[in-house]
């Protein structure tokens, strides 16, 4: 009788090892007949992505700080794009990139569509171009915003970019921009800053600040206020409540008087010195982020534990007076990342489309355009409501959970039935 007890206590264990070693053997069936598949019919390999984009419900619903939407309508009074009215927003600053293209190798067509196209809209981009055309339309949030500033993208001297507008500089700087180093090399490249001490005598006594920032990200409102409501800050940063990687280097503001430039210069030597001695097998990607957390931690004095708040607050780090201002609103990333489940600041300035939510920066674009109604509150709702572009590995997980896992379990609690 002992021994019909014990192994029926084991049985539901067993069954739903079982299961599981199943429906891991199904999936790995599955990936490895998309493998196949996509090396003996390469044509197919453009129909297993579900390009589109998937849309939900707003997130903050209900919180008095946080964007309200109906759909794609704002029910929240706001000044978004307020600044754009102002035909004077952004004097005096500008704002820099760095940009680098990639050679690639010659798409493969079928039926006259690129494998590596996506549409977006009515438009089907390649690679290059798509990268283009969101460097493109970072430049036109920019103007659309701040109409009167200055935009510089910093690039190797090879690249071409078919890029014309009026404020804007294209400045090649010699550099190692390939994919491993790019991050390094930004950091190089905004020491840029000393020729522009140098200069500044000859510019009696006009300050131009400088904000420097990635190529992914749309200026939602005048960023001007940052230099006028903290008049003390050489440099600023952006954080988040993220014990690893609390700044992020996507935005970095300089004030432009003589001594914030040298100032702010010294502080990304720093970083930089730190990023070649001690973060280098992080040099493809974040190893700027941990350069420039570790040059700040470094200092005693430094109370980690404002990064867990919102408020902005000032700190003298490498004889710099450095300005921390919360990623929340300078750098808020869409849905899929840091502030999904709070919703969006009302007074959000910055959104960074990081990674996969790239497309979602073409599309806001032109959503914001569309129509003579929408405007940049419409937008911040369609970008509230969005999701990642689904791929078919987040399909098959999906389906996995949904229909196999239930089965599962309803073998095990069936099977515990025949112990009684």
């Amino acid at each position: 009788m002992l021994g019909k007890r014990v192994c029926s206590g084991w049985l539901p264990f067993l069954v739903l090892c079982l299961s599981l070693f199943i429906v891991f053997l199904h999936i790995m069936s599955v990936l490895e007949l998309r493998q196949h598949s996509a090396a003996e019919v390469p044509q197919r390999k453009q129909y297993k992505k579900f390009d589109h984009l998937v849309f939900g419900p707003a997130a903050g619903e209900g919180l008095s700080d946080r964007l309200q939407c109906k759909g794609n309508k704002t029910l929240t009074k706001t000044y978004f794009g307020a600044s754009s009215k102002n035909l004077k927003a952004g004097s005096n600053i500008s704002i820099v990139t760095v940009f680098a293209t990639y050679n690639t190798a010659v798409d493969q067509l079928t039926n006259g569509k690129s494998i590596d196209s996506v549409m977006v809209g009515n438009i089907s981009y390649k690679k290059v171009e798509k990268s283009i055309a969101i460097l493109n339309v970072f430049v036109n949030f920019i103007q659309e915003t701040m109409p009167q500033s200055n935009i510089i993208i910093l690039t190797n001297p090879s690249s071409k970019l078919p890029v014309e507008r009026d404020r804007l500089t294209i400045l090649p700087i010699q550099g190692d921009y390939s994919r491993e180093m790019l991050m390094l090399q930004r950091i190089r490249s905004y020491i840029f800053l000393e020729t522009r001490a140098a200069e500044h005598s000859k510019w009696k006594g006009q300050v131009n600040h400088y904000i420097f920032t990635d190529s992914d990200i749309a200026v939602v409102d005048d960023l001007g206020q940052i230099f006028n409501d903290h008049p003390d800050f050489h440099v600023a940063l952006t954080f988040r409540n993220n014990k690893e990687q609390p700044l992020n280097s996507g935005f970095i503001a300089v004030r432009g008087t003589p001594e914030g430039i040298l100032r702010a210069k010294s502080f990304l030597e720093e970083v930089l010195k730190v990023y070649t001695s001690k973060f280098m097998k992080a040099s493809r990607m974040l190893g700027d982020q941990l350069a420039l957390a570790w040059v700040v931690k470094s200092y005693a004095s430094f109370d980690v534990r404002r990064f867990s708040r919102k408020q902005a607050f000032v700190d003298q780090i490498s004889g710099a007076s450095v300005l921390f201002l919360p990623c929340s609103i300078y750098n808020w990333t869409p849905p899929e990342g840091a502030g999904q489940f709070h919703g969006m600041p009302l007074d959000v300035k910055v959104v960074h489309f990081k990674g996969s939510r790239k497309r979602l920066m073409l599309e806001s674009w032109n959503f914001l355009k569309s129509t003579s109604s929408s405007d940049i509150a419409d937008m911040l709702c369609l970008i509230l409501r969005s999701g990642r572009t689904k791929n078919f590995n987040a399909v098959l997980f999906f389906w996995w959970c949904v229909t196999v896992t239930p089965h599962i379990f309803g073998l095990v609690f069936e099977s515990s039935f025949l112990r009684v």
